[in-house]
């Protein structure tokens, strides 16, 4: 039996997530699984390194599966190419160690999120970042950042329908830069809760609008309260780069 590494790019605009929902085909896991299992003749099941939400892109998912097909590694290729949608693209195939799991071996991620800081939207990217058309002081929201580093329990940067067990979490690293109109949120930690990326962002952008002192960051976690922190930030700003094992 093998085990192989899938490496994902994904436009998530029109899909309802990374997770096949029951009978749903419209997810992205349901999507390869559909043409791997075609391919094989096998039912195959894929594991992602984490589920994304409705809309969130990926330049980076990693997946794996078993299979005892015996197809080449470039044919297995091709074929994911030729029959999945425009839309997903494997840009990498790797056999590894049969013990290799997508999930449990992960051992951080990294995301960016896309914000579009200008009074007008950009329409070639407009399902890729969030148009905020007020300024943002962003000096304001880099001094809010050391607050949210280091390992924490995020219980205020947590969707209410997470099911873990256990919020605490490691934050290595959130930058923010600008680039003419595009500003990027970057950010690094051992694993994220359910729209803890998205939340974060959220309460930043309050800080960033005037509506929030930086220091108050500080509180937000330590209370752990929800309702104290800024809104969720839209998905469609948010692409999953990079997972490291």
């Amino acid at each position: 039996m093998r085990n192989l590494k899938l490496t994902i790019q994904y436009d998530g605009t029109r899909y309802k997530g990374w997770q096949r929902l029951g009978n749903t085909e419209n997810t992205l896991q349901g999507k390869i699984e559909q043409v791997l299992s075609r391919m094989t003749g096998e039912t195959i099941e894929i594991i992602g390194s984490g589920r994304t939400d409705m809309g969130v892109h990926a330049q980076g998912q990693v997946a794996n599966f078993k299979t005892s097909c015996t197809k080449s590694v470039d044919e297995i290729q091709q074929y994911l190419y030729q029959y999945l949608p425009e839309d997903i693209v494997v840009s990498q195939i790797e056999e590894v160690d049969e013990r290799f799991h997508a999930r449990y071996h992960a051992v951080a991620k990294e995301y960016v999120y896309k914000i579009w800081n200008a009074p007008y939207h950009n329409p070639f990217l407009r399902k890729y970042v969030v148009h905020i058309p007020q300024p943002l002081n962003l000096e304001a929201m880099q001094r809010a950042v050391p607050y949210l580093l280091g390992e924490h329990d995020y219980s205020a940067f947590v969707s209410s329908r997470s099911k873990k067990k256990s919020n605490v979490r490691e934050l290595y690293s959130i930058d923010i830069t600008k680039q003419d109109s595009l500003i990027e949120l970057t950010f690094r930690g051992n694993g994220f809760l359910h729209n803890m990326v998205r939340i974060i962002t959220g309460t930043l952008l309050e800080v960033g609008h005037g509506r929030m002192k930086p220091a108050y960051l500080k509180e937000i976690l330590e209370r752990r309260d929800r309702t104290l922190a800024g809104p969720t930030a839209p998905a469609k700003g948010l692409h999953l780069v990079k997972v490291y094992y």
